[in-house]
């Protein structure tokens, strides 16, 4: 290698790196300290990329259907009202279902509550006559049984007094707690305004990130970022569109078929499905058990039986549905499906299971391009 000016210049950069990664390494703490506090200013308007780009596949849906023909047409009002009345209505939609959910999934989880308490209630005395009956002979285990007390009235007032004394802690932790609330609901409030601004001007701000970057780096990965982009963006609105409408249908399913069937809980089993459905893979099965344990404490038989219209409709909804709806969207093998919801479930929860998927997808995308690209360099058929 030539030591000419431009060559230099690389390995300057390189050095300098290199002592900025051994700085880092010897003082991980300090880095991690300053990271945080980093996180915290920025959270915000983090927050507020997050609720821009889920508000942005509905906004994008409206304009395209509401003024999509206005705005070829070149209308001036249309162009000027078309942004800000499609994210208006996005808030709105996005609002209205959120109230909705609420108004099912409250009074029906209050009752059911309430019908489970009963049905507790009533099963002691049958449960303690069992136990009577089963193990007469034994007089420890009956005097054991006899010593718990577990009246519903006493249970009752037991929980009054240790929610009495703990209102002296939480009436002393009132100020921290106010204070955290306070930071959470600016937060949520200053990304929500950001959303909006980012929204309504993505494509101008889109514009001078794209010069700013062609100003300070070399056309040639300023072009590649901005194919990883577009990538990105296309993978990630797909999966939230396509997760969203297979959530929605396999609610209506389970809502449908059991009204039909007679089973309990009809709508606020389908709403529960619907929202676990979001989760890939395993959120089926958590609304499913949930649900198992709702009808059971109704009818034994009918919760067997829910288990059965659990599988049918899950095998319709995994072959039929969920490949048409989803399946396109992410084009991501079943394997790294797995390895993604694994991994993104073990480092960030349930926000990483959804995050991880198209992530994944975006990343394998990229790898099997560059692949393509190695071996078309050397000539190679792919299979």
């Amino acid at each position: 290698m030539q030591l000419d000016k431009e060559n230099m210049k690389k390995i300057r950069y390189l050095i300098a790196f290199a002592v900025l990664l051994y700085l880092g390494v010897q003082h991980l703490d300090i880095v991690i300290s300053t990271a945080k506090v980093l996180l915290g200013f920025l959270f915000p308007f983090i927050l507020g990329c997050g609720i821009a780009f889920i508000l942005n596949v509905p906004m994008k849906f409206i304009e395209k259907h509401l003024f999509g023909k206005a705005v070829k047409q070149q209308k001036k009002a249309a162009m000027k009202l078309a942004r800000p009345v499609s994210l208006v209505l996005s808030i709105c939609f996005l609002v209205c279902v959120l109230i909705i959910v609420m108004l099912v999934v409250v009074p029906e989880l209050g009752a059911t509550l309430v019908s489970v308490a009963k049905k507790i209630e009533e099963n002691i005395p049958v449960v303690q006559k069992w136990i009577d009956t089963t193990f007469g002979n034994n007089p420890e285990i009956i005097k054991w049984t006899q010593s718990l007390d577990i009246e519903p009235g006493k249970i009752i007032n037991s929980m009054l007094g240790v929610l009495k004394s703990g209102v002296d802690n939480f009436v002393s932790s009132t100020v921290s707690i106010t204070i955290g609330l306070l930071s959470t609901a600016m937060n949520i409030s200053i990304g929500f305004v950001f959303a909006c601004y980012v929204l309504l001007s993505k494509e101008k701000l889109l514009g001078q990130v794209k010069k700013a970057l062609y100003a300070l780096l070399p056309e040639k990965p300023v072009r590649y970022m901005a194919h990883v982009w577009n990538l990105s963006n296309r993978i990630f609105s797909s999966f939230i569109t396509g997760q969203c409408i297979e959530a929605v249908i396999l609610g209506s399913m389970f809502f449908v078929s059991m009204s039909i069937f007679r089973f309990p809980y009809a709508m606020l089993v389908g709403v529960l499905i619907g929202f676990t459905a979001l989760i890939p893979l395993f959120g089926g099965i958590i609304g499913c058990w949930i649900s198992f344990f709702l009808i059971l404490m109704v009818s034994p038989m009918q919760a067997v039986l829910f288990l059965g219209l659990f599988l049918i409709l899950q095998q319709i909804e995994g072959n039929l549905i969920y490949p048409h709806v989803v399946g396109g969207s992410v084009g991501l093998p079943s394997i790294w499906v797995l390895v993604a919801v694994t991994l993104g479930g073990s480092l960030m929860g349930l926000v990483g299971m959804l995050i991880f998927i198209p992530t994944v997808s975006v990343i394998y995308t990229l790898f099997r391009e560059w692949v393509y690209a190695r071996l078309d360099k050397k000539h190679m058929v792919t299979l």
